[in-house]
C-alpha cells in the first residue's frame, strides 16, 4: 500500500514543482507586471524556489524512508510555495493580474493543496505513522 502511496505523492511533488518553476519563473521575468511588495527581488523569488523544492524533494525522500512525521513537517513547509500563491492578491486588484497570471496562481495553489492534502490523507486518515499491527 504505501508503495502506491509514494506513487501518489511523487505525482502530486512532480505536478507542484513544474507549477511552482512555472509561476515563479514568470513572477521573476515579468516581476515589473506583478503587483506585490517592493521587498520582493529576483533573486529571491528564485532562492525561494530553489530552497522550498529541496525541502520538498527530502520530503519526498524521508517519506519512502519511512520517517514520517519529519516528511509531514518537510511537506507541510513545501506546500507553503503554491499555498501562498493567492497572496499576489492582497497587493492588487484583480484586474491587474493577467490570465496568465492568474492561471498560474491557481495552478500553484491546486498543486500546494493536493501536496498538503496528501499528507492530511497520508498522517490523519490512514495514519500511516502507527505501527502496522
Amino acid at each position: 500500500m504505501r508503495s502506491n502511496n509514494q506513487t501518489l505523492l511523487l505525482l502530486f511533488l512532480i505536478a507542484s514543482i513544474f507549477s511552482t518553476n512555472l509561476h515563479y519563473t514568470d513572477n521573476a521575468t515579468f516581476i515589473a507586471n506583478y503587483p506585490e511588495p517592493d521587498w520582493i527581488t529576483v533573486s529571491g523569488i528564485y532562492t525561494t524556489w530553489v530552497i522550498m523544492t529541496i525541502i520538498g524533494i527530502i520530503g519526498y525522500w524521508l517519506y519512502t524512508q519511512e520517517k514520517l512525521w519529519i516528511s509531514y513537517f518537510c511537506l507541510i513547509i513545501y506546500s507553503v510555495t503554491g499555498l501562498s500563491s493567492p497572496v499576489h492578491y492582497f497587493y492588487g486588484a484583480m484586474s491587474n493580474f493577467s490570465i496568465k497570471m492568474h492561471a498560474l496562481i491557481w495552478l500553484d495553489l491546486f498543486t500546494g493543496a493536493s501536496v498538503f492534502g496528501f499528507v492530511i490523507w497520508s498522517g490523519l486518515l490512514l495514519r500511516e505513522w502507527q505501527p502496522e499491527e
